[in-house]
């Protein structure tokens, strides 16, 4: 079987095995606390595994191996900010977020902010988050599927619509059909697809140049006169810290991300918390280091710039044809179906828990429609397009949850006012000219929410739970 046919043969049986798990879990999910949260009752590995997944997907992928082909060495901090927000989610957040949410029975991060409020005030918060969540997920959305479709117009020459269109047809379907528990189990299976296309492909790099020394010897001798082999990216003086500090900052995002926290809401059991963040973590730390190392073995073996289609390209360049086509239609997959949690939550923000289920799943294929047509017609980079989406959701709903969980005691006006400084700043600062490192659009919305709370707590109540 050529290249192309093994590709397209492994990409129909994967997409009818997600097809096959939304309509065995579509029996599963009977009320809204089943089809929006499993009704409490995931376990570790899958909860770890879509997790994962679902924070990851085009943009670990295609994002993180792109910018570190065509950005370097500097690309490294990346990982250290992106693993201290999940640090802070599984190590701090977690322990005290599952236990409290199924007690109370909270079925989305809304629930959780807007608990204890005065009705007004909690009338304000479910609007203002089904603003914020509808728009950020639909740039979120959009950008897995742009994914899914650029690789489909580069594998098999298909016209860019149409595999936009087809590739959002397979997750919708499965979404409406199954809810949480087919987002979740295809979350989980994903994740393991990309576990291993991270550390074959990275291997097969790595192996092409001549092993690791002959890395390291490039970036020995490349750091003397090319910013590329730089962990400084080039910049100087407070630029330098700028960017170091931009980078790591992008460690906010995890903690306002609905998608992933309804993942830890979702938990059976408060002991399940620590294998579930051992999985977690060693995923992220694998597949994350196994992108950015191929990002600059790309830099070593490619002359042409494929920028965000490294990964694609160095996989037909250097692996046997089916273990390409297989590589390729595992991955191409996982980015497909990653915009399932997102679309969950999104349906789940514009209505009610009374809601039909009817209701959900209409809500749900208006915001795929949104997100195709804006893939379509306003194209834009998978890592530019995430990253905002991932700020804005992070400074809107970070601070309020932070303030939720450790018990601040503040004015409920202060948080609808701090969702609204985290939210509309991000937007403002993803409108002006970068800063080194895009510090001003990932720290300053958050801590500007984070101040805002702080400084509303009544009577000097202290932060401690």
């Amino acid at each position: 079987m050529s290249n192309s046919g093994v590709v397209v043969a492994t990409l129909v049986v994967y997409q009818l095995v997600l097809l096959g798990i939304g309509y065995w879990a579509k029996f599963r999910s009977t009320n809204a606390r089943e089809y929006l949260i499993g009704d409490h009752g995931l376990g570790p590995w899958v909860a770890a595994l879509s997790y994962a997944a679902g924070s990851s997907s085009a943009w670990s992928i295609l994002g993180v191996s792109g910018i570190a082909f065509v950005q370097g060495v500097s690309a490294f901090w990346l990982l250290p900010g992106t693993l201290a927000g999940h640090l802070v989610v599984w190590f701090l957040i977690a322990p005290r977020l599952q236990g409290v949410a199924k007690s109370k029975g909270w079925i989305t991060l809304t629930d959780v902010i807007a608990e204890g409020l005065p009705e007004v005030t909690r009338a304000q918060i479910y609007k203002l988050s089904a603003v914020i969540i509808l728009f950020s997920f639909t740039f979120y959305i959009a950008a897995q599927f742009q994914g899914a479709a650029s690789t489909f117009e580069a594998v098999f020459e298909l016209d860019f619509a149409a595999s936009l269109v087809l590739g959002a047809l397979v997750v919708v379907t499965y979404t409406i059909w199954g809810g949480f528990w087919a987002v979740s189990l295809t979350d989980a299976l994903q994740a393991l697809l990309m576990f291993a296309a991270c550390i074959v492909l990275p291997w097969a790099a790595v192996d092409a140049v001549g092993g690791l020394g002959a890395v390291f010897d490039a970036f020995y001798v490349g750091s003397a006169a090319d910013t590329f082999w730089l962990f400084s990216g080039g910049h100087q003086g407070w630029f330098v810290v700028g960017f170091f500090l931009g980078m790591l900052s992008i460690g906010f995002g995890p903690l306002g991300q609905p998608h992933l926290l309804n993942r830890v809401m979702a938990l059976k059991n408060r002991r399940d918390i620590n294998l579930a963040r051992t999985i977690a973590l060693v995923w992220f730390s694998i597949v994350l280091g196994g992108m950015f190392l191929l990002g600059l073995v790309g830099h070593l073996i490619l002359q042409s710039e494929p920028g965000e289609a490294v990964f694609f390209v160095l996989a037909e360049s250097l692996l046997p044809p089916i273990f390409t086509g297989v590589l390729i239609a595992a991955v191409l997959s996982a980015i497909m179906s990653t915009a399932d949690s997102q679309l969950l939550v999104a349906g789940s923000a514009v209505q009610s828990q009374n809601s039909s289920m009817t209701s959900f799943r209409i809500a749900i294929v208006g915001v795929a429609v949104a997100a195709v047509l804006l893939a379509l017609f306003l194209p834009e980079s998978i890592f530019s397009r995430v990253l905002f989406a991932w700020n804005a959701l992070g400074a809107a709903f970070g601070p309020p949850l932070i303030a939720k969980l450790w018990q601040w005691r503040v004015r409920s006006a202060a948080l609808p006012l701090a969702m609204v400084l985290g939210f509309g700043l991000t937007i403002l600062f993803y409108t002006l000219p970068n800063g080194p490192g895009d510090l001003w659009e990932r720290a300053i919305p958050f801590l500007v929410g984070l101040g805002v709370l702080r400084m509303s707590i009544v009577r000097g109540d202290s932060a401690r739970p």
